[in-house]
């Protein structure tokens, strides 16, 4: 039997909505997973780097002198800022996932509260580290 356009038009009910980035916040530890990951893809490019400067000291004074002037720059500066804060995050996020590996830390609010600590760890330290190279140098005299 065929149903009448009026009982299909009773019987149909509105579909709810995917919980979409606009309708549904991420919490704190997806959002550190994701940026963890992220680090960890950059982490290739700045070791790159790394390796560049590395052989241009190795290879000559104008090498070196290239290399050492586009990390100079406010933009290599800022390359490698983002380069530390990344190896930070990284290395932070990997003991997170360390001590979660031992069965802590795994309830839902300690979880949060240890994601909010990675990331507001890795500003710090990458802070503290660029302060320290700063000093070193004598700019902050």
């Amino acid at each position: 039997m065929s149903k009448s356009p009026a009982t299909r038009a009773v019987a149909r009910h509105e579909r709810p909505l995917s919980p979409h980035l606009t309708i549904y916040r991420p919490p704190i530890t997806m959002t550190m997973s994701i940026i963890h990951r992220i680090t960890g893809g950059a982490l290739y490019f700045g070791t790159l780097l790394v390796a560049a400067w590395l052989i241009a000291a190795s290879s000559s004074q104008a090498a070196f002198d290239r290399v050492d002037w586009a990390f100079g720059s406010w933009l290599g500066r800022l390359i490698l800022f983002g380069y530390t804060w990344a190896l930070m995050h990284h290395m932070l996020g990997g003991l997170r996932h360390l001590v979660w590996d031992t069965g802590a830390g795994l309830e839902k609010h300690t979880a949060s509260r240890i994601a909010w600590a990675t990331l507001a760890g890795s500003v710090v330290l990458t802070l503290l580290i660029w302060i320290a190279g700063y000093i070193a140098r004598g700019g902050l005299a």
